[in-house]
C-alpha cells in the first residue's frame, strides 16, 4: 500500500473513532458535570472535523494541473493541514483552556463531587477505541518512516498527513490520562479544582501539538526545498556528468507531498554542441529522478563560460 493510501486509511479510522468517542464523552460529561470530560468531548469533536479537513486536503492535492494552477494543487494539503493546526489551537486547545479556567473560577468552590463510575467507564471505552485508531495510524506511520527516527521523520517529511493523525491520536490518549487523573485525584483528595486543572492541561497539550503542526506547514507553504545534504547530492549528480563544467545556483521547492521542483543553471564544457547539450540535459534529468523519484519538474538553464582576459583571469 502506498504511503498516501495508508495515511488515508489512518485518517478515516481516526474520523470514525473520534466521532463515536465525542458522543460518549459528552454523555458522560452531562451525567457527571466533569469539566475534564467536557474538554475531552470538545477535543474529540475537533479531531473529527480535523480528519475531514485532512481528507479534503488529500483529495484536492491529487487534482491535475490546469491553466490557473500550472504546477498543480499539491500545496492544498499544506493549506488544509494549517487549518487543522489553527482548529486544534483555537477550538480544541482554546476552549479546553477556557473551560478549565472558568470551572476553577466560578464552579469548583461550590461543586459537589458525584459518583465518578460513569466517567471511569467512559474513559475506559474511549481508551480502547482511541487505542485502536492509534494502532492503525502508527502502523502506517512506522512503515512510512522506515529506519528514520520518529522526530526526525516528522521534521523532514513533506507529507503532513503521515504524522498529523498520529500526533492527534497521541494527544487524545494523553488527554484521557489527564482527564482520569483529574477526576480520580479530585475525588480521592475531595478537591474539585483538580478537575479544572486537568482541563487546562488538556488545553495546553492541544496547543503544543498545534504549534508543531503550524511550524511545519508554514515552511511547506512558503516554499520549503530539500535539506543541505540533499542539495549537495543533487549538485554532485549534476557535476558528475562529463559534459558539465560546473553547476550554478540550484533552487528546489516542494509543490506537493511527492512533487519536487528543481531549477538550476548549468555551465557546460567549452565546445559542447547543442545536440550534446540536449543529451547531457536528458542524462542529468534521469540521474536526478533515479535518486529522487519525487522530482517531477526539472528546469535547466545553460550558462556561458566566463570570458578570459589577457592574463587568464575572468574579465
Amino acid at each position: 500500500m502506498s504511503s498516501q493510501g495508508g495515511s488515508r486509511v489512518a485518517v478515516i479510522a481516526a474520523i470514525v473513532g473520534n466521532l463515536a468517542i465525542a458522543v460518549i464523552k459528552f454523555i458522560a460529561a452531562a451525567m457527571t458535570g466533569s469539566s475534564a470530560m467536557i474538554s475531552e468531548g470538545i477535543h474529540s469533536l475537533v479531531d473529527t472535523g480535523n480528519g475531514l479537513l485532512l481528507l479534503r486536503g488529500m483529495k484536492s492535492a491529487k487534482q491535475p494541473a490546469d491553466q490557473s494552477h500550472p504546477f498543480g494543487y499539491g500545496k492544498s494539503l499544506y493549506f488544509w493541514t494549517n487549518i487543522v493546526a489553527i482548529s486544534i489551537f483555537g477550538i480544541g486547545g482554546g476552549m479546553s483552556l477556557y473551560e478549565g479556567i472558568s470551572y476553577i473560577r466560578f464552579e469548583a468552590a461550590t461543586a459537589e463531587l458525584g459518583d465518578p463510575t460513569a466517567a471511569y467507564i467512559v474513559l475506559a471505552i474511549c481508551l480502547l477505541i482511541e487505542g485502536a485508531s492509534f494502532s492503525v495510524a502508527f502502523r502506517h506511520f512506522r512503515h512510512a518512516k522506515g529506519d528514520m527516527g520518529a522526530w526526525q521523520f516528522m521534521k523532514e517529511s513533506k507529507d503532513p498527513s503521515l504524522y498529523t493523525v498520529v500526533l492527534e491520536d497521541t494527544a487524545a490518549l494523553l488527554g484521557l490520562v489527564f482527564a482520569f487523573l483529574g477526576i480520580f485525584l479530585g475525588h480521592l483528595l475531595n478537591n474539585p479544582y483538580l478537575d479544572g486543572a486537568a482541563s487546562i492541561a488538556i488545553g495546553i497539550l492541544l496547543m503544543s501539538v498545534a504549534g508543531f503542526l503550524a511550524s511545519r506547514t508554514k515552511g511547506l507553504l512558503l516554499g520549503e526545498g530539500v535539506n543541505p545534504d540533499e542539495l549537495a547530492d543533487i549538485r554532485r549528480r549534476v557535476e558528475s556528468d562529463p559534459a558539465v563544467e560546473h553547476a550554478g545556483d540550484i533552487l528546489t521547492m516542494y509543490i506537493g507531498p511527492n512533487e519536487l521542483l528543481v531549477n538550476m543553471g548549468v555551465c557546460f564544457i567549452a565546445g559542447t554542441t547543442a545536440e550534446q547539450m540536449h543529451e547531457a540535459i536528458r542524462r542529468i534529468e534521469n540521474a536526478l529522478r533515479n535518486g529522487y523519484p519525487e522530482i517531477n519538474r526539472v528546469y535547466i538553464e545553460a550558462e556561458s563560460l566566463p570570458i578570459l582576459g589577457a592574463k587568464g583571469t575572468p574579465s
